[in-house]
């Protein structure tokens, strides 16, 4: 893999420019990728139902991070096991989502 030291001015550097995409790495770094073309992909009947599964797992993480309290808690729990408060509340609302389907 090729690494560069990004001048001050493009350390800031993230979205899309054409179809490469510029993002963020938890190391603090910027990875450039080409953006992946989706138009052609025919979901199975599963992906589907496991696609919708995790956009209300984000929707009711998103709704957790709402209220200070949650939020903080998530964030203390991130804290510990070096995530994103985010990624935890999505993590735990996939896990209750599990829950009530069994």
């Amino acid at each position: 893999m090729a690494k560069a030291k990004l001048n001050p001015v493009l350390q800031e550097l993230y979205g899309s420019v054409g179809d490469m995409v510029f993002r963020r790495t938890r190391n603090g770094g910027v990875s450039v990728i080409r953006k992946a073309d989706m138009s052609n992909v025919k979901w199975s009947p599963a992906q589907e139902a496991n696609r919708m599964r995790f956009r209300l797992a984000v929707a009711m993480a998103r709704g957790a991070m709402m209220d200070p309290n949650r939020k903080a808690e998530y964030e203390k729990t991130a804290t510990k096991t070096g995530k994103r408060a985010m990624d935890v509340a999505i993590s735990d609302a996939l896990k209750k989502l599990k829950q009530e389907n069994q």
